[in-house]
C-alpha cells in the first residue's frame, strides 16, 4: 500500500497574506541599509542651516558637525556595513561553509583574498580601506563619556591603565580627562602608532597584544576581544594577566564587550546581527555569559563580575579571587564564578551550533 503524503494545515486568507508581507520583509530588509547609505552619501543628514523637525537620537549619530556628549558623526559605520566588499562577503557566506580549510579564513578574506584593517586591505582598495578604519574608530569611540560616568567607581583608585588597541588614544584622553591622575599607556601596532602624534597626555607605545603588554594596573580591552578566536582571546587574556599585578595591590582586567543576551528582543536582534558582522568579516565573534566565563577560566581569571550592562554592551572586570558582583539593567545580584548560580531569566538563552566549543 503507497505511503500516504502528510497532510498540512491549510492557512486561512488572513495568514496568507501575513505570511506574504513577512516574506517581502525579511526578503527586502536589506534595502533598509541600502537607503540609509544612499541618505549618507546625498548629504540628506547633513545639518541644515534653518530650523526643523527635532531628530531623533539615531538620526543624532549620523549628522555631520553635531556632537552629542563629545561623540562625532557613526555615518563610516553605514558606509562600512553596507559596503560592496562587506556584500559580496557576505552573499558567498553559503560557499564558504561548504569548505574544508582549517583554520578557515574568514569569508571576507575567502572572497577578496585581502584582510580588514591589514596592508593586503589597502593595496586591494585604498578608499574602502579608509572607510572601514574610520568605521571601527567610530564604533570603538561611541559611549566612552558614558562608560566612565556609569562605571565611575570601577577607575577610582586606578593609578595607571594600558589601553589596549587604543587607535589615536581617543579613549585614553577620555579616561585622563575624567580621572587626570591616571597615567595611560595606548599599545597598538607600529603602523598605527606612527601615525599618531604626540600629545604628552598619553603614552604610546608600539607593540603586539598577543606578545607583551605594558605593564599598568590595570589593562583594557575595549571592543577588542569579539574580532578574535576564543583561542586567540584565551592567549590576549594570559598576556593581560602578565601585566597586571596582584589583587592586593589593585590589578584588574577591564573588559568592554557585547554580551550577548537581552530581555529586549530588538537589543537580542542587535547583537546577533553584529555577530553576523564577526562572523563574515573576521575570525571573532560574539559571546553570552558562558561564553565568557569559559574564556576567562581557561586564561587563568579565577573570578571575575559584570559591573553593568549598558545597551548591546557589557562592562566586565576580573581580578583574583574576588566576590563577583553581576549587573543587569542597574540591578544588583550576587553570583559566583560559574553562572550555574544566577538566576534563569539572567542566563543567557542563546543557544547557537556557532558557541559550542
Amino acid at each position: 500500500m503507497a505511503a500516504q503524503a502528510p497532510t498540512m494545515a491549510v492557512p486561512t486568507d488572513t495568514q496568507l497574506i501575513q505570511a506574504q508581507a513577512g516574506l517581502w520583509r525579511h526578503s527586502l530588509c536589506h534595502l533598509t541599509a541600502i537607503a540609509l547609505r544612499c541618505a549618507v552619501q546625498l548629504g540628506a543628514l547633513a545639518s541644515p542651516e534653518e530650523g526643523t523637525y527635532t531628530l531623533i537620537p539615531l538620526s543624532y549619530l549620523l549628522v555631520d558637525g553635531v556632537f552629542i556628549d563629545g561623540e562625532a558623526s557613526q555615518k563610516a559605520i553605514v558606509l562600512a556595513t553596507t559596503s560592496r566588499h562587506y556584500i559580496d562577503a557576505a552573499l558567498g557566506l553559503a560557499d564558504w561553509f561548504k569548505k574544508d580549510i582549517a583554520p578557515p579564513p574568514s569569508p571576507f578574506e575567502d572572497v577578496h583574498g585581502a584582510t580588514l584593517f591589514e596592508e593586503s586591505m589597502a593595496l586591494l582598495d585604498p578608499e574602502s580601506d579608509k572607510v572601514f578604519h574610520e568605521a571601527l574608530a567610530a564604533h570603538d569611540h561611541l559611549g566612552i563619556n558614558t562608560i566612565l560616568r556609569e562605571c565611575h567607581d570601577l577607575f577610582k583608585g586606578v593609578q595607571s591603565l594600558t589601553d589596549c588597541c587604543g587607535g589615536d588614544g581617543t579613549t585614553a584622553r577620555a579616561i585622563v580627562k575624567a580621572f587626570p591622575h591616571i597615567k595611560c599607556n595606548v599599545l597598538d601596532l607600529r603602523k598605527v602608532i606612527e601615525k599618531v602624534p604626540s600629545d604628552g597626555i598619553v603614552n604610546y607605545v608600539a607593540g603586539d597584544l598577543f606578545h607583551t603588554i605594558p605593564p599598568a594596573q590595570a589593562v583594557m580591552l575595549k571592543l577588542v576581544l569579539h574580532f578574535w578566536s576564543d583561542e586567540d582571546c584565551i592567549n590576549i587574556l594570559a598576556q593581560c594577566k602578565k601585566a597586571i599585578p596582584s589583587r592586593e595591590m589593585g590589578g584588574k582586567v577591564i573588559v568592554i564587550d557585547i554580551v550577548v543576551g537581552s530581555s529586549s528582543k530588538e537589543m537580542l536582534e542587535t547583537q546577533l546581527l553584529v555577530d553576523m558582522l564577526m562572523l563574515v568579516c573576521t575570525r571573532g565573534r560574539q559571546r553570552d555569559e558562558n561564553d565568557w566565563s569559559t574564556i576567562f577560566t581557561k586564561a587563568g581569571f579565577s573570578d571575575y563580575k559584570i559591573i553593568k550592562k549598558l545597551g548591546p554592551r557589557g562592562v566586565i572586570e576580573r581580578q583574583d579571587s574576588v566576590s563577583p558582583t553581576l549587573w543587569i539593567d542597574g540591578e544588583e545580584l550576587q553570583a559566583c564564578a560559574a553562572w550555574g548560580a544566577c538566576p534563569a531569566d539572567v542566563r543567557s538563552t542563546v543557544t547557537r551550533s556557532r558557541y559550542s566549543q
